[in-house]
């Protein structure tokens, strides 16, 4: 996946907020919280997100990924991608949608409300 690809991935949430942050992070906030941060890293693109505590565990073994430095090492279930290449987009357009559901769900209700997010039709 590209930085460009990222990008654009991202922005088709909604609700979403894009900073550049944390030496030249394009990071990724829904309601004000992050839920993805993607970065150029010696040429190659690094994306750092949100999972679950049984995608934290497959992930973790995994060659491709790792928990993500500052953040996992801080007790939080977040995953950073070490070798992003087009055979596993499939796989990160997931991920990066879990996370930001995952993000979303932690919203207070009202702030759900607020961005149309997570609604039950009546």
């Amino acid at each position: 996946m590209t930085n460009e690809m990222f990008n654009l991935f991202c922005q088709g949430f909604t609700g979403t907020s894009h900073v550049v942050q944390w030496g030249n992070a394009d990071v990724w906030k829904v309601g004000g919280k992050v839920f993805a941060v993607g970065w150029l890293k010696e040429g190659n693109m690094a994306i750092t997100f949100k999972v679950s505590d049984t995608n934290f565990d497959f992930l973790g073994q995994h060659p491709d990924y790792q928990p993500a430095p500052y953040f996992a090492n801080r007790g939080m279930k977040w995953i950073q991608i070490i070798n992003s290449h087009s055979d596993n987009d499939d796989d990160l357009n997931y991920y990066l949608s879990e996370s930001y559901r995952l993000v979303s769900l932690k919203l207070t209700k009202a702030k759900q409300k607020e961005l149309g997010l997570n609604q039950v039709a009546k």
